[in-house]
């Protein structure tokens, strides 16, 4: 296939991404379903005509190799003092080195694994709660579309798909005493097939609740959403109670009291 030559003129966002596309040998269709966009949206951004969003950013940075993907999580917001904050204090001297044993990667991308070095991903942590059953959680449901409020880092085997992983906060002790009020959960909004979700920790979306999280469980025919903690119920789905499977829990964190 015979490559374009680069664009002349336009923001550097925009030759930033195409140079990122090229060196993958991707196609825009191809490029855009690694980060979770359509072909169309890659092609605005190459051309300069619009701005990758916050997120789109982050999954450009987990897609790039080595310190390119600075400037992408850069241009979210993310700065290597983030991530060196949660590092283990001897990692923290790679500051002087700039990174140099850090590797950022992404699922899929076919990277050989280098002993020795640190492979990170940066999960959005979007401007979104999900409710305890009973309660009102945060309406939207699509999960893309919510604004970014940070970024974190974390080990790439905590994050499989890293384009479809991002965090949000939890509201309520339903799933009590694992995960309390006003932790942070990650999840992987790709895994939402209900037949491989028997007795996982989902994110469920209700038009009339909101953002939910509960315990998703099958008993024959019939699909519950179910409560850690006794004190509060569970809830049937069924056609008059029509709950979408938004996003599978991966893990979770909180501070200490």
């Amino acid at each position: 296939m015979v490559r374009k030559p680069p664009l002349s003129g336009g923001p550097p966002w925009a030759k930033a991404v195409r140079d990122l596309r090229l060196s993958l040998n991707l196609n825009q269709a191809e490029f855009g379903a690694r980060l979770g966009f359509s072909a169309m949206a890659v092609s605005r951004w190459e051309r300069g005509a619009q701005e990758p969003p916050s997120h789109g950013y982050i999954a450009l940075g987990n897609l790039a190799q080595d310190a390119s993907c600075w400037y992408f999580w850069e241009r979210a917001g993310l700065r290597s003092e983030n991530v060196l904050r949660v590092l283990p204090a001897p990692e923290k001297r790679t500051r002087a080195s700039k990174l140099q044993n850090l590797e950022i990667v992404n699922a899929g991308s076919g990277r050989r694994k280098h002993p020795g070095k640190i492979q990170l991903v940066a999960p959005p942590v979007l401007n979104l709660a999900a409710a305890a059953l009973g309660e009102k959680g945060d309406d939207l449901h699509r999960l893309s579309d919510a604004p970014v409020e940070n970024m974190m880092a974390a080990p790439k085997a905590w994050c499989p798909n890293p384009s479809y992983t991002s965090c949000l906060r939890v509201r309520g002790n339903s799933m009590a005493p694992l995960i309390l009020d006003g932790y942070v959960v990650a999840v992987d909004s790709s895994k939402i097939d209900t037949n491989s979700l028997d007795g996982k920790i989902v994110i469920a979306w209700h038009k009339d609740v909101g953002l939910t999280i509960s315990r998703f469980r099958r008993y024959d025919h019939t699909e519950v959403l179910v409560s850690e903690n006794s004190e509060y119920g569970a809830v049937t789905i069924s056609a008059k109670q029509p709950w979408k499977i938004v996003a599978t829990v991966l893990w979770w964190i909180g501070k200490a009291p």
